[in-house]
């Protein structure tokens, strides 16, 4: 007996039940290989996300973006939201914007309209609402802010022609910096209210502005006996100090730099600031102080409920 007859006989070939056997392989095979890719994929997405979000990347983007976004638009108030989506090449949050008015002015869009930001895996932002393409009036009058397009005399005639009860948004600019000690008393002289400080001069672009909303978020409370403009410096130089040198690329797309920013937090100076609460007759007094370089207005409105 020789070992082929040891075998057992061979089964009569069938191509259906061949076919059947090749088709379960290869579903096996396509199964095991789909598995495979959605396991990779699904470990680069949640991968990447814990990559993006490690550490407080995701606060400090908001601390350093966000604030940066709400000085690239002064003639806004702005108010960081919330985080958006984090995906496998970003992360982004919501602000709302809404431009700032005279008092008893009408906005539109009482809560403002929304924007995403976004930042790329590699941390860099994309690209940006607003800013100097906004063009609002308010906005135009910071970026005159050291030009002479508006003398004194230009300002005095301006404001000579509109009826003394009505509510006013203006630039109030000064002959020469003050200090935030002159600020207050200049303030307080005038019964006048500084919402937002100009913190340069940069005739003809947008300078850089502090205040009302666009402080820091995670700025601490003041207590109630704190004067407001010198939290503000305070709450601006706090600001400056969490910047890095790596945030400058970011910065230049909101149009700043930490040289100009880390200078005007050192100086600690007042070029002008944003009043929206004067009527025009506090407005025609202000601008004859001597300390006072000239008025811009920026809106008007009259107030319907004023007796």
């Amino acid at each position: 007996m020789t070992d082929d007859d040891l075998l057992p006989p061979m089964p009569d070939f069938d191509p259906k039940a061949t076919r059947r056997a090749v088709r379960r392989g290869v579903a096996r095979t396509a199964l095991t290989v789909l598995a495979a890719l959605l396991a990779l994929v699904l470990a680069a997405t949640v991968g990447s996300g814990l990559v993006q979000r490690r550490g407080d990347r995701e606060l400090r983007m908001t601390d350093v973006l966000g604030t940066a976004f709400k000085i690239y638009n002064p003639a806004y108030d702005i108010e960081v939201r919330s985080w958006g989506a984090t995906t496998p090449l970003s992360m982004s949050f919501t602000v709302a914007a809404r431009p700032m008015r005279a008092i008893g002015g009408f906005v539109e869009g009482y809560g403002g309209a929304e924007h995403v930001v976004t930042q790329d895996f590699f941390g860099h932002v994309g690209r940006l609402p607003l800013g100097t393409y906004a063009g609002t009036t308010l906005s135009r009058a910071l970026m005159n802010v050291g030009t002479t397009l508006q003398r004194k005399e230009d300002g005095r005639k301006v404001l000579a022609r509109l009826p003394e009860e009505l509510n006013a948004l203006a630039v109030v600019e000064f002959a020469r910096p003050l200090t935030p000690d002159e600020l207050v008393a200049f303030t307080a002289g005038h019964k006048s209210y500084a919402e937002k400080v100009v913190l340069e001069r940069r005739p003809g672009s947008i300078p850089i502005t502090w205040g009302g909303m666009t402080m820091w978020d995670r700025a601490p409370m003041t207590g109630a006996d704190d004067e407001p403009i010198k939290s503000d410096f305070g709450n601006f130089r706090r600001w400056v100090g969490i910047l890095e040198d790596h945030d400058d690329d970011n910065l230049h797309d909101f149009d700043l730099s930490l040289a100009r920013l880390r200078k005007a937090a050192n100086d600690g100076l007042a070029y002008a600031y944003v009043d929206s609460m004067s009527t025009i007759a506090q407005l025609r007094k202000i601008i004859e102080d001597p300390q006072v370089r000239t008025v811009r207005l920026a809106d008007v409105t009259y107030d319907l409920e004023r007796p």
